[in-house]
Formats: structure tokens, sequence, C-alpha cells
């Protein structure tokens, strides 16, 4: 007797593993000289047609990022509470106590979250930057020259925005929200 044919899920869940957590974990699949994708087990013939891998990569898609970490040097804390919560308005979040001891700190409000941790061989980040969205941005830039923060105009057409660097050299793009 010829078993009967499973469900696209059934057959794509042979080939990976849930844990009890009911996170997806895939087995490695490689594709072989036709195109097809197999499981990497040795002695598998199986093939995993091509709409069941369509499934499988979209089971385990980024949906959004939780923080955005940027370094800085050791002991200067109170100078990243300063320009993070005092000038940025981005309130300060207690930090875990296991990951406290390690130094940093951490600003968070809704979903922006940016978490500044200690690197002992600290360098700034001149280049990559977060980009974050500002309800009133020519405010923001008053507030920051008033402060004595150096603040480049990078605005372009239809487009308005701001860099500018933390006390510790990392670059930061302010974007200037757009009306709904």
């Amino acid at each position: 007797m010829r078993p009967s044919r499973l469900s696209v899920l059934e057959r794509l869940l042979r080939f990976a593993t849930l844990k009890p957590d009911s996170t997806f974990t895939p087995k490695p699949l490689r594709e072989d000289h036709r195109g097809s994708w197999f499981p990497d087990r040795a002695r598998c013939t199986r093939r995993v047609p091509r709409s069941l891998l369509s499934i499988y990569v979209m089971r385990m898609t980024i949906v959004g990022i939780d923080h955005v970490q940027l370094a800085m040097p050791s002991g200067r804390e109170d100078e990243a509470r300063a320009f993070y919560s005092g000038l940025l308005g981005i309130p300060e979040r207690p930090k875990p106590a296991e990951l406290a001891k390690r130094g940093g700190v951490w600003f968070e409000s809704g979903a922006v979250k940016i978490h500044l941790g200690v690197e002992a061989d600290f360098r700034p980040a001149r280049k990559a930057h977060p980009g974050l969205i500002v309800r009133d941005l020519r405010l923001l830039v008053n507030r920051l020259h008033g402060a004595g923060v150096e603040v480049v105009d990078a605005s372009f057409e239809g487009h308005d925005r701001v860099f500018v660097f933390d006390p510790f050299g990392n670059r930061l793009e302010l974007i200037g929200a757009v009306p709904s």
C-alpha cells in the first residue's frame, strides 16, 4: 500500500525540526547539479521541490530591528546620558543586572532603541550610522547648536536631514519626519 500524499507543510517539516519553544530550525540544504535542493544528509535521496523551498525561506525571514548598538569608551556613561537623554530626548532604560557589569548605557523610547556598549579598543563609527526620524528636526537642531554640538546639514531636494556626532565621535543621521 502506497502512503498517502502529505501536505506541503508536512513534507517541508520532514526536513526540519521543531524545538520545544516552537522555533523553526531548518536542516542545511544544498543544491545539486540539476538545480534541485537536497537536505545535507549523506544517505538522503529525496529532493525538496522549489515550491517547498520558498515556504522554507518564508518561515525564517527577518521581521524587524530590535535595537542599534553603538560603541563607547569605558567610564563615560554620564556623557552618553547628557547627549542621548538630555539633548536627543531618548529616556534611559536600566540594563539587566548581568549586562550592567560590562558598562555602557541603553536608551529606549517605543521602537527607538539605542544601546551603547563599552569597547576596550574603542574606535567611533564615522561612516556607519543609525538614521533617526525626528518629529521637529529644526527644533532639535537649534537645541543641539545651543549645546555646542556640530550639526552638518545634509539635506537635498525633498529630504530634510542632518548629521551629528555623539560625544564619542559616532555618527548619527537625524531625518525630518514627513507629515502624514
